[in-house]
């Protein structure tokens, strides 16, 4: 392009980027022009076709510029400049594709729009040879039940077929030939269909060629391998095969199906001899026989397999069993002498040459005979047995794993066979090319067969030999010369090996693979191959995707494919070619290749390849990082004839394409050529060639270091110990992770460099955190490595293969000195990658430097590159301490090397220059202190001692006398005193102690703050820490590990500390001892089982509430001390279906049960209630059993000993002297149920006779008492006083407000103590919340407020400490509802089960009241303003308001007892909560007692109930004026009928059954209230006047109401609420009303039926 038009495009004020050059193909000497018209747009993408070509501009607009016939009809319509494509204006394209006639763009939403030539339905319309204009197609999925439509990535067009690559990574397809991949016959196929056999997988590129298609796609995670089947599913052939040599075995696994198709319908019945020639729906298609694929081949054709003379003829040369060289076990050929003939002359020089070609280390050429019989299949139906018999002799032979290799370089009798798949007696079918006889046919194979095997290439079942070393991505492990004759014994070693060494291929968190270009890649192809275009090894078509074997673990990047040649790119910027080479297009020498192989491009590296129609262009990078084109193909410039031998065979540089600018892309088509170019602006264009160019040269750079360097030295032996080779694996794999890193980031700054180029979407700006882990990663594994000494002992057993490849070396390292230290060289190979941080930092600021300093870019270009550069200097600094540490350990002396010396220790500083000494040492002690990053060491003579850094503590002494420069250090155990010489010195250890402290306590020193400009260590590191640590002298605390919060070397906080012995401590401590809360276990040997405590602590020891199980069963739960059950308790012994199960409640005194308790003996059916004193029953008690046996009296060492009272069940009692249990002894009183009794001497157990010797009273029938013995009356006399009983639940109570006893101590230090413990138990709630649901939490919140109680006493204060106190007992985390839990949980197992005993109910309804009573002082104790028991708290005026008298309907404002006021009672403020809790067991025992005269009441109750309303009334006697007229039933009035019953007084019946629902006797008092009140309802509406009850009015109706509530259990009510009512009442209004209902009562019971 000449100056003068450069200029004045400058002046239209172009845009310097995606500028488009084009020039027509075929010759070397070139001059790139502008394409016209575009009017500075910048270009995205281009893409060309046959003719014409595509532009893909910056706003999403399309242009078309060339030969476009579909325009106007089948006339030429030629487009010198482009023309805009108005169809697709607003669509907003993201990518175009171009076809050899037809075209393709998709846009933002995934639509797909075609147009162009569609005579084979390329452009999915159906019936329509042109589509002119661009028209939207439907991908639908037919597998999502409402149909979604697919939206599209990427497209590819090729002559006849278009393919499209959906967002989910699947391809579509559509138009004519087997390249479509698609399972059908039937073509065009003109609506898009998935090709099947790669759905799943996931596809990352496709590329089309004119008719044979690719696709780059993942490979699967490792773990999602399925097992390797052992024969091939398409031809039957085994896979993995093996060739026994005279001294050395050769495994292959290198089978390559040559079908490639699952056959279906016409399938042979014999898969193993089945046609090569893909049988499909009868339409056959064989390698290169026919131009066409659609072509059918006649079905007369006979297809004739070897027979089985023929397969032991070719399988008995040299008497060689079957070979490893795996063939299809489909051989077609119609002379067996043929091609066995055929073999042998090839034998004679072709074979001789491949493999002199490939084998230059053979030592002994093996005889011609042998060399075939390597090659010559047996019979394809070998069967398992065989090969399994082959095995298990190579086994033998080699003795170990055999190490898997491939054999290379000899040629396959497959090969063979595909070209004499045609029988020559029969006519060949009509090909697409003319007809064309048998005889050329075989020729022009024979010709190709030769040129193939005259290259040395290998056939595809034994895959390519490698131009560079396979990365391991195929299941093998290379050996030098792999035809070499290896000696058993060199296998051996070798398979030893392998089975060490670590996958260098590293298997990732697939993080990076999210984000950036994936390397695990394969190449799979289909279509036409006539010329081998599709790398398969061989020339047949394949109707289905296969994977091109060979380019496995290659790490393809980007797929081009040309008109019948494909390229490869790999990440290291290779290439692989393969296809037809007639015009020299594959790059290499001269004859076509089946198999992909390495094109020779001179540049520094090819970073972007296109194939046209018979050339291609290669982009490189230059030396000035400028890219440079390469072209290799057809040149059109010679004469006609000599064309063929005039091709450019390898690629040619273009020069006049560098000079233009920065080639970004390049695209080739039939004719033209085009590139796109960006203008170098500020050198921001070069700054990325330059980061992209430097990146590719880098993974070159790290991948041969890998393979060259890594993986030899992980094969040797002798590589020391373990240790030290798991040491050198992990710096391995770390730096396999590294380089693969470096890999994707090259990929990806080359889809960079195609794309828009926006700097903020740089991988390392974006994913940075990615590359400074991988970095730091790698760090950490080479200095542990490195302190080791890893590189002095891999220099021993590596010299001879380093000093062998000492340039080499030099070379990966870049280290030039003279002298060459091996230890160094490694050193500078493996630290080499660090400093590709300052590239990155450096690129980075000069790509900021293109940006305005205000715009986030800049800012952004900034942070990332000084996050870079100080990720450098920290790496730095690490290798630099490992450097020092490794030095350190050279002079250091070697019996504590070996102890001391880890991977991640690095020396911080150390004490040998005698700047350091110890505090009152001998005077010839040695003391040496060395501080690393993890400990303090202070070594001795021979001895030495570490001290973890994360439980020690230092600080300065004060400048006392005596402790000049002195450091105290304290850890768990020891404590002592440093000295240094200086103050300096002081300072200086000050520093690095603390420091060091700091950092092991914050853990690894790697994670700095990137950008932070390093780490600003704190001077303190802190007092408290959470630690670890095994304690080795402490008395109670030897051998067991502690692991949680210390303070200044104590245990302090919550921890767990674990016993060599097998205890377990878990909970919290205090300044060294468990303290608080905690759970404990202790293993019982015996048993098997563990002793567990879980509670509170104190000073090491159990101490106040906890539960402890032990192993035997027993389980202990109420308070401790001094770890012995001391205070209240409940043991639970044994289960109930346990030998002994029994159970205690009560009081404890070190260990033994002493003071009150129940002890229920669950076997034996009997409760004791009574006093006990270690461990034994002394002192007054009550026994009761289950068959109603009743005993109170003295108790002495467990027996029944001394003056007593006996009851049975029948009202038989005894009162006298006992002297073991049930057993009378001496004087007594026997009184029988009918009042008579005897006096006397009495000796015998109860119930088996018993003596008597004394004297039979009668009672005279007239005396009063002859009711109740009189034993009944004096009951409970003998027993324990209430106020005795549970004197330890009280005292806990008192002692959790902070008093010593009952009354004594500050009212104020008892509030705090509530809150202290409210607080405390929430807290220890919270983290398990599920124990809290939301009202108990709401009532804890509401207990933090504590009633005021200023002023004068009102009502409305007595209201809110009644409030409070619900509120406390609601909750056990508070002290009073704790105290109100247990006394219910002792009150229940007291009177429940065989305690439910009539005799005990007045014995319980006094423990009810003493409860109250103390209860009453400890809320007097917290509310000192509470009036006493039975005070008066005056209304206030307001609350005096006119009530009703029940016995008037006026409002009695002066009636004649006017309240003073509310009496305070223990009843009326603690009953409402005490009793609901108690009433069950309490109401049972009422209901026994009453048993006898609650059944006489009921069945008058029942028999009066029969009667009507009316009779009922009369009966009763009640007045007729207070008979109800009219009753309402459901709502609607009714006249009283003489048979209406169950109407009259219903409200007040209903009333009146309510008292069963109510719990406290105040609640009952109020029910009976209302009935009285409803009562006078009625028959005030009835007589419609004022009128006053009298009794005598009042009692028949009562009666009436009474009768028919029909309560069941009514004496029980009455006797409850006698026995519990407020004293006070027992004269008021509610007490005549109570005294009425009693009296209906004892009514009822007398009333006779006349």
């Amino acid at each position: 392009m000449d100056s003068q038009e450069r200029s004045s495009e400058e002046a239209e004020g172009a845009k310097e980027r995606g500028l488009v050059y084009t020039w027509r193909a075929g010759s070397c000497s070139i001059t790139p022009e502008r394409l016209p018209g575009l009017c500075g747009k910048t270009v995205l993408q281009a893409a060309l076709g046959t003719n014409h070509g595509l532009l893909l501009t910056e706003g999403g607009e399309v242009y078309s510029f060339g030969k476009l016939p579909w325009r106007s009809g089948p006339q030429e319509f030629c487009a010198n400049s482009p023309i805009l494509e108005n169809t697709l204006l607003g669509q907003h394209v993201i990518t175009v594709a171009a076809g050899s006639f037809h075209n393709g763009a998709v846009t933002e939403g995934g639509v797909v729009y075609m147009w162009g030539n569609n005579s084979s339905g390329q452009c999915a319309v159906a019936n329509q040879p042109y589509v002119p204009e661009p028209q939207p197609i439907s991908i639908s999925d037919s597998e999502t039940s409402p149909l979604l439509s697919v939206r599209i990535l990427q497209l590819a067009c090729g002559e006849e077929h278009t393919l499209a690559l959906s967002l989910s990574r699947e391809i579509w397809a559509w138009g004519s030939g087997c390249q479509l991949g698609l399972i059908t016959t039937t073509f065009p196929v003109t609506k898009p269909q998935k090709v099947e056999h790669l759905a799943g997988r996931v596809v990352l590129q496709i590329a089309c060629g004119a008719y044979h298609s690719l696709a780059l796609v993942q490979c699967l995670p490792v773990q999602e391998m399925k097992p390797i089947p052992e024969r091939c599913n398409h031809c039957s052939q085994l896979l993995i095969t093996m060739t026994d040599k005279e001294d050395h075995v050769i495994i292959s696994d290198s089978h390559c199906c040559p079908l490639g198709v699952a056959l279906a319908d016409k399938q042979t019945e014999n898969h193993a001899f089945c046609s090569s020639l893909e049988n499909l729906e009868g339409k056959s298609v064989t390698g290169s026989q026919s131009e066409d694929c659609k072509k059918p081949l006649g079905e007369e054709h006979a297809l004739v397999a070897l027979g089985s003379d023929g397969a032991s003829l070719l399988s008995s040369n040299n008497g060689q069993e079957d070979s490893g060289i795996s063939c299809p076990g489909n051989i077609l050929c119609t002379d067996k002498k043929e091609v066995k003939e055929y073999l042998i002359s090839l034998s004679d020089h072709t074979l001789n040459e491949s493999l002199e070609k490939n084998v230059c280390t053979e030592s002994e050429q093996p005889s011609q005979g042998e060399q075939v019989g390597a090659c010559i299949p047996g019979p394809p139906g070998t069967s398992a047995s065989a090969l399994n018999s082959l095995v298990a002799s190579c086994a033998s032979a080699v003795g170990v794993r055999v190490a898997a290799t491939y054999e290379a370089g000899a040629l396959s009798l497959k090969k063979v066979m595909n070209f004499y798949g045609t029988p020559s007696n029969e006519p060949s079918p009509q090909t697409g090319s003319g007809s064309m006889g048998p005889e050329t046919l075989k020729d022009s194979r024979e010709e190709q067969v030769k040129l193939e095997s005259m290259q040395g290439k290998k056939s595809s079942s034994l895959v390519d030999i490698r131009e560079e070393e396979s990365e391991g991505g195929s299941r093998r492990l290379s050996l030098p010369g792999l035809l070499s004759q290896v000696s058993p014994r060199l296998l051996r070693k070798v398979g030893r090996a392998k089975m060490r060494t670590v996958a260098l291929t590293p298997t990732y968190s697939g993080e990076a693979d999210a984000l950036l270009p994936s390397l695990r890649t394969e190449v799979w192809s289909w279509g036409r191959g006539k010329d081998g275009q599709l790398g398969h090894g061989d020339v047949l078509p394949r109707l289905q995707p296969l994977c091109v074997k060979s380019l496995d673990g290659k790490e393809v990047i980007q797929l081009s494919a040309g008109g019948h040649h494909s390229l490869a790119l790999t990440a290291k910027s290779q290439v692989y070619s393969w296809g037809s080479n007639i015009f020299g297009q594959l790059g290499h020498t001269s004859s076509p290749t089946t198999v992909p192989r390495l094109a020779k491009v001179c540049g520094d590296g090819v970073w972007s390849t296109a194939a046209g129609s018979d050339y291609s262009l290669f982009l490189a990078d230059e030396e000035d990082f400028q890219p440079g084109l390469y072209y290799c193909g057809q040149e059109t410039t010679t004469d006609k004839n000599l064309s063929e031998n005039n091709c450019s065979k390898s690629p040619v540089l273009l020069l006049s394409c560098s000079k233009i600018g920065y080639i970004s892309n390049v695209i080739a088509g039939g004719d033209n050529c085009l590139v796109l170019v960006d203008k170098n602006i500020m050198g921001y264009i070069a700054s990325l060639h330059e980061l992209a160019s430097t990146e590719r040269r880098f993974y070159f750079r790290l991948s041969e270091i890998k393979s060259q360097v890594l993986r030899p030295l992980l094969g040797l032996d002798n590589l020391g110990s373990a240790n030290t080779i798991q040491l050198l694996q992990e710096m391995a794999s770390r730096f396999s992770k590294l380089c693969y890193l470096i890999g994707q980031h090259g990929a990806s700054l080359t889809s960079f460099l195609h794309g828009v180029k926006e700097a903020r979407s740089l991988a390392i700006l974006k994913h940075s955190s990615l590359f400074l882990d991988s970095y730091t990663e790698y760090c950490t594994s080479i200095t542990n490595f490195l302190v080791m000494g890893g590189f002095m002992l891999l220099a021993k057993p590596a010299i001879d293969f380093l000093s062998k490849n000492q340039e080499l070396l030099q070379k990966l390292s870049e280290y030039n000195e003279e002298s060459l230290q091996l230890v160094d060289v490694l050193n500078a190979l493996f630290f080499m990658p660090f400093g590709r941080l300052h590239d990155y930092a450096r690129t980075l600021l000069k790509l900021a430097t293109c940006f305005e300093v205000a715009s986030p870019e800049y800012q952004k270009l900034q942070d990332s590159s000084s996050c870079y550069e100080s990720l450098a200097v920290h790496l730095g600094r690490k290798r630099k301490e490992a450097e020092y540490t490794l030095s350190f350990w050279k002079t250091f002396p070697g019996k504590m090397t070996d102890s001391l010396r880890k991977p991640d220790r690095r020396l911080i500083c150390e004490s040998s220059n005698r700047g350091l000494s110890l505090q009152h040492a001998g005077r010839f002690s040695v003391n040496w202190f060395i501080l690393f990053n993890d400990a303090l060491v202070h070594a001795q003579f021979s001895t030495h001692h570490i001290f973890a850094l994360s439980t020690l503590w230092v600080e300065a002494l004060s400048e006392e006398a005596g402790n000049v420069n002195g450091l105290k250090i304290t850890t768990p155990e020891e404590q002592f005193v440093l000295l240094s010489s200086t103050p300096q010195e002081k300072t200086k250890w000050l520093r690095a102690i603390s420091q060091a402290v700091d950092q092991a306590l914050k853990g690894t020193s790697d994670l700095i703050l990137y950008g932070a400009g390093g780490n600003v260590p704190r001077q303190e590191p802190p007092i408290s820490r959470s630690a670890k640590y095994a304690f080795y002298k402490d008395p109670r605390f030897k051998d067991a590990v502690y692991d949680g919060r210390w303070l200044s070397g104590k245990p302090h906080g919550r921890g767990i500390l674990k016993w060599a012995d097998g205890r377990m401590y878990s909970g919290t401590f205090r300044t060294g001892l468990e303290d608080g809360y905690g759970e404990y276990r202790v293993p019982n040997k015996a048993l098997n089982k563990d002793d567990h405590y879980v509670g509170y602590w104190k000073e090491g020891k159990m101490c106040g509430h906890g539960v402890y199980s032990y192993a035997t069963g027993e389980v202990y739960e109420g308070c401790f001390q001094d770890n012995m059950r001391h205070g209240h308790g409940l043991l639970r012994s044994g289960k109930l279906t346990s030998s002994s199960p029994s159970m205690f409640i009560g009081q404890w005194t070190m260990d033994k049960k002493s003071g009150y308790g129940v002890f229920d003996d669950i076997t034996r059916g009997e409760k004791y209630m009574g006093m006990w004193q270690d461990d034994l029953c002394q002192g007054n008690g009550v026994v009761v059993t289950q068959f109603g046996l009743y005993y109170e009296g003295a108790f002495s060492t467990n027996k029944m000993m001394g003056t007593g009272i006996l009851l049975s069940e029948d009202d038989t009692v005894y009162e006298g002297e006992f002297s073991d249990n049930w057993t009378l002894s001496g004087k007594g009183t026997l009184t029988l149920p009918n009042g008579d009794y005897i006096e006397g001497l009495f000796s015998g157990e109860w119930g088996s006779g018993i003596k008597i010797t004394g004297t039979y009273f009668k009672p005279s029938l007239y005396e009063s008492e002859k009711d109740k013995p009189k034993a009944l009356r004096k009951l409970g006399i003998l027993a324990v006083p209430p106020d005795e009983k549970w004197k330890a639940v009280f005292e806990e109570c008192w002692n959790q407000l902070g008093c010593e006893s009952p009354g004594q101590g500050d009212r104020w230090k008892a509030w705090d103590n509530i809150a202290v413990a409210l607080t405390t138990n929430r807290r220890q709630h919270k983290d398990s919340p599920e124990l809290l649901s939301r009202s108990h939490t709401q009532t804890l919140e509401s207990l933090e407020f504590i009633p005021q109680h200023t002023g004068a006493f009102t009502l409305e204060k007595y209201e809110n400490i009644k409030k409070y106190l619900i509120k406390a007992c609601d909750t056990p985390l508070h002290p009073l509802g704790k105290l109100v839990e247990t006394l219910v949980a002792v009150y229940r197992m007291t009177y429940v089960g065989v305690g439910a005993n009539r005799r005990l109910l007045q014995e319980a309804v006094r423990e009810i009241k003493s409860y109250l009573k103390r209860i009453f002082q400890l809320v007097r104790f917290l509310f000192p303003d509470l009036p006493e028991e039975g005070s008066t708290i005056p209304f206030q005026p307001t609350e005096i308001k006119g009530r009703r008298s029940f016995c008037s309907g006026k409002s009695d404002s002066r009636s004649e007892s006017p309240e003073p006021g509310y009496v305070v009672t223990s009843f009326g403020l603690l009953l409402p909560v005490l009793l609901p809790r108690l009433y069950p067991p309490l109401f049972m025992l009422y209901a026994l007692d009453n048993e006898r005269e609650e059944d006489v009441y009921w069945e008058c109750v029942l028999r009066l109930n029969k009667q009507t309303d009316m009779a009922l009334l009369s009966f009763l006697g009640v007045q007729a004026k207070f008979w109800p007229g009219t009753v309402s039933i459901l709502g609607e009035s009714r006249k009283v009928s003489s048979n209406t019953k169950d109407a009259c007084f219903a409200s007040a019946v209903e009333c009146l059954q309510q008292i069963s629902t109510t719990f406290t006797p105040a609640d009952k008092l109020k029910v009976i209230q209302q009935t009285f009140e409803e009562i006078s309802q009625n028959v005030l509406e009835s007589l419609q006047e004022d009128f006053l009850w009298s009794m005598d009015d009042l009692f028949p109706v009562f009666l009436y109401v009474v009768l028919r509530a029909r309560i069941r259990n009514l004496g029980s009510e009455v006797h409850l609420i006698e026995d519990l009512m407020d004293p006070y009442l027992q004269h008021g209004e509610q007490g005549i009303m109570f005294t009425t209902l009693k009296a209906c009562y004892y009514q009822i019971q007398h009333e006779k039926l006349t």
